[in-house]
């Protein structure tokens, strides 16, 4: 029978000839991956975990440790680590948010199934993972069981065609299908068509990231020649993995067409994103304090590029602040050696150390009562990075860097469409 990619890996997965919306299975997991805050709050550790090859751990979302209790988690993690053998074990020096880790470690491969306790877990559908997050009970029942259960949802088709203009990225693909389509509560997303060959993987991963935003259960992409080869490049060979294709009479729930040739950047206002974003050149001439650039969904080498060509040989505006937090350490060292950072602070911006901190309004960047941020991250809604005064929209990186210049919502066609043009070629 017929199959969708993610029917196709569940079904595998647990050991049946065919899944369908519905079912309920019990599955494998080849992939579990832990955070920080896992071990700072709540944490008792297990007598003994079912495979510490399938295990990683990942210090991301307060480091470094901005409080008492973070360091106390940080100590029970190395514990942890040590005492189950966890051989990936990405401390302090070698961490980054986790879903940028587990792309640069290729902990996320075809036809597998990932788990971790972070909502964005979803990020790893670009490269054909069933990648979900779950609560920290179903997490440790995994370390101990090495399997988990899934209702299996109904799939939303998202086809591609078209060419995707240069100006416009992975970002506003996303908030096009969220101001569009809002919610897809309940459903997958599965996204393809031929449009793809225009889409780079980092533009994939972000709407696969922004998935959990219109609370998809699983948010996947197919492995095409692109993928493959940023999967070789990350340790994951094309023989050591089996790649689930959706079959040409899958059943979806429904199947929705994208141009992405008419495309452009896009911005979400405050509070959600779901029948909330429109075209740049709609939004409100809306003036910012702060403009975040970070994230697993936009913290990657390719968003920190354009960011900083957008601000290169330009000043921030008066008045605005201009974050950028490097998704990893390795992003961070990358983007050192390019001159992305020193264009950045150049041009007025602050680069952070590599962590989730801003944009779950825990450190590095809070907002004040009545400030407006323009960011880049996961999410809007109301007291997300800070205040619950304060007021979040959302766009691209290109987007955000070319507002902190002006100091209001700008589209950033309008600062210098070379630039774009430019960066966009490389991608």
């Amino acid at each position: 029978m017929a199959m969708t990619m993610i029917e196709k890996i569940l079904a595998r997965k647990s050991g049946q000839g065919r899944v369908s919306a519905g079912d309920t299975v019990v599955c494998d997991v080849d992939m579990t991956v832990m955070i920080d805050l896992q071990f700072a709050t709540s944490w008792v550790q297990p007598l003994r975990i079912n495979d510490p090859a399938k295990v990683a751990v990942v210090m991301d979302h307060a480091v470094p440790a901005p409080s008492v209790s973070d360091a106390a988690g940080g100590t029970r993690a190395r514990a942890f680590a040590r005492d189950f053998a966890v051989e990936k074990f990405y401390d302090v020096g070698r961490h980054g948010i986790c879903h940028q880790v587990i792309a640069e470690n290729g902990l996320a491969r075809p036809g597998e199934i990932l788990a971790c306790t972070d909502s964005h877990t979803c990020a790893a559908g670009a490269y054909n993972t069933a990648a979900r997050g779950l609560g920290p009970a179903e997490v440790y029942s995994i370390l101990c069981t090495g399997k988990t259960w899934f209702q299996v949802a109904p799939t939303i088709r998202y086809e591609f065609t078209g060419t995707k203009p240069d100006a416009v990225s992975g970002k506003d693909v996303f908030l096009h299908i969220a101001g569009t389509f809002g919610d897809a509560t309940n459903h997958n997303l599965e996204f393809g068509g031929p449009g793809l060959a225009s889409l780079p993987m980092n533009d994939r991963r972000t709407i696969a990231t922004q998935g959990a935003e219109i609370s998809a259960d699983f948010s996947t992409f197919p492995i095409d020649d692109l993928a493959a080869a940023f999967l070789s490049a990350h340790g994951a060979h094309p023989d050591s993995y089996q790649a689930a294709e959706a079959d040409p009479d899958a059943v979806y729930a429904a199947v929705r067409g994208i141009d992405m040739s008419a495309l452009e950047p896009y911005v979400a206002r405050p509070g959600t994103v779901s029948h909330n974003a429109v075209p740049v050149s709609a939004i409100e001439q809306r003036p910012v304090q702060q403009c975040f650039i970070g994230s697993c969904a936009n913290g990657q080498l390719e968003d920190i590029a354009v960011a900083a060509a957008v601000v290169r040989g330009r000043t921030v505006a008066p008045g605005v602040r201009l974050l950028v937090t490097p998704a990893s350490q390795q992003v961070y060292r990358d983007a050192m050696r390019a001159g992305y950072l020193q264009d950045l602070a150049d041009a007025g911006a602050v680069v952070t150390n590599s962590t989730c901190g801003a944009c779950f309004g825990y450190h590095m960047g809070l907002l004040g009562p009545g400030e407006v941020c323009l960011t880049s991250s996961t999410r809007n809604f109301t007291g997300r990075m800070g205040s619950p005064d304060a007021e979040i929209y959302m766009a691209s990186p290109a987007t955000v860097a070319a507002s902190a210049l002006t100091g209001r919502v700008t589209d950033p066609r309008t600062i210098d469409t070379r630039t774009i043009d430019r960066l966009g070629a490389q991608n």
